[in-house]
C-alpha cells in the first residue's frame, strides 16, 4: 500500500492501492466515482467499505482505475446540496447516493451525470424514476424495502411476537423527505391489522429523550421505528431509550437489533452496497442509467435481540424464535 498522504496528494482524494485486475476495463482510464449519503462518517462507513469491496470484486480499484470521492453529512439534511454540489464538480462520472434526501440533492446538483441509489424508499412517487422498469432518466439502482407492504410486516411481527398488543407508539423524523410517505403507509398498515397508534414525530436528535418520555406515558403496548438516518447514526442512543420505556419495540434495521434494539426485521445494507458497486460497474462500461431497471431487495432478515428481551422482562414466542435469521444473546 503506498504512503497515504502522498497518494491522495497525487490523485486527488484516493484511499486505497492495489494491483489492477486484468478483467478491469478499459485499460489507462481513471474514473471518478462520488458517494453521498446522510449519515456520520463513523456511522456509515463500514456500508460504504462493502461498497468499496463489491467495486474491488468487479475489478475496479480505488486509486488505480477509479478514484472515490465520500462525503457524508453528519445527518445533516442542510449540508446535502453543498456536498453534493463538491462532488457534481469534482467526480463527474457517476454519483452513488444513499437515502432520498442525498438522491434528491445529487439529482439537483449534476442533472446529467448518472446517478446510482441504493437506499431509496418508493423512487417512483419521489419523482427519481419514470418507473422501477424504466428508469428513463440519470438515476437508477436499488431501493431499501420492496413497497410499503413492509410496515406490514414488521408491525405483523410485532404483533405476533406479542399478540395482545393493540396500541402502538410510532416514532418518525419529519425533517426527511420521505416521511408524509412513510406515515401514510404506516397508518394503513395500522389499520389493516386493526390496531391503533400514536405518531410522535422529531425532527432532531435533541428532542429524542422527550419524544420517548412522551411514548413511555401514552398507555402503549409497543413502539415501531422505521428505518431513517438520523435514527440510524443515533441507534445506540435510541435503542438504550427504548430500552428505559420499558416497552418492546420493532426497528426498520437490524443494526439497530445490533445495537440493543428487541427486534429488527429488514434487508442488509451491505448487499445493497455490494448491488450499488454492480449498477456503478455496468455504468461505467457504457450502460445508460435509463435503461437499467431498478432493483428492489428480495432477501429480507428477522432479528431478535434476547438480551433485551430479558432485560425486559419479556419472552419471545418460540414460534417466533424459530422463524429468526439471526438470535443475539
Amino acid at each position: 500500500m503506498m504512503d497515504r498522504r502522498a497518494f491522495l496528494g497525487a490523485l486527488a482524494g484516493s484511499l486505497l492501492t492495489a494491483p489492477l485486475p486484468a478483467q478491469a476495463e478499459p485499460a489507462g482510464k481513471v474514473y471518478r466515482i462520488g458517494y453521498l449519503t446522510v449519515p456520520s462518517r463513523a456511522t456509515a462507513q463500514a456500508v460504504a467499505d462493502q461498497f468499496q469491496h463489491g467495486l474491488r470484486d468487479l475489478g475496479w480499484i480505488d486509486g488505480q482505475n477509479v478514484i472515490i470521492g465520500y462525503r457524508f453529512a453528519d445527518s445533516s439534511l442542510d449540508r446535502l446540496p453543498v456536498l453534493a454540489g463538491e462532488l457534481a464538480r469534482l467526480w463527474a462520472d457517476v454519483i452513488v447516493a444513499g437515502a432520498n434526501a442525498a438522491v434528491k440533492a445529487a439529482k439537483n446538483a449534476a442533472r446529467t451525470t448518472p446517478i446510482v441509489m441504493f437506499l431509496t424508499i418508493d423512487p417512483v412517487d419521489a419523482g427519481f424514476v419514470a418507473s422501477l422498469a424504466r428508469p428513463g432518466g440519470s438515476v437508477t439502482g436499488l431501493t431499501l424495502t420492496a413497497g410499503p407492504e413492509i410496515y406490514g410486516k414488521q408491525l405483523q411481527l410485532l404483533k405476533d411476537a406479542f399478540p395482545r398488543i393493540s396500541r402502538v407508539g410510532i416514532l418518525l423524523n419529519r425533517a426527511t423527505a420521505t416521511y408524509a410517505h412513510a406515515l401514510r403507509e404506516i397508518e394503513n398498515a395500522i389499520h389493516a391489522l386493526k390496531l391503533e397508534r400514536l405518531v410522535i414525530a422529531v425532527g432532531d436528535p435533541s428532542e429524542f429523550e422527550g419524544a420517548f418520555a412522551a411514548l413511555a406515558t401514552a398507555h402503549l403496548d409497543a413502539i415501531f421505528i422505521p428505518p431513517d438516518s438520523m435514527f440510524y447514526q443515533h441507534r445506540a442512543r435510541l435503542a438504550g431509550l427504548a430500552l428505559k420505556s420499558r416497552l418492546p419495540a420493532m426497528w426498520g434495521l437490524r443494526e439497530y437489533a445490533e445495537a440493543g434494539g428487541l427486534l429488527a426485521y429488514s434487508t442488509d445494507l451491505g448487499d445493497l452496497a455490494r448491488g450499488a458497486a454492480t449498477f456503478v460497474d455496468k455504468i461505467l462500461r457504457g450502460a445508460k442509467p435509463a435503461d437499467l431497471p431498478v432493483e428492489q431487495p428480495t432477501k429480507f432478515e428477522l432479528v431478535i435481540n434476547l438480551k433485551t428481551a430479558k432485560a425486559l422482562g419479556l419472552t419471545i414466542p418460540p414460534s417466533l424464535l424459530a422463524r429468526a435469521d439471526q438470535v443475539i444473546e
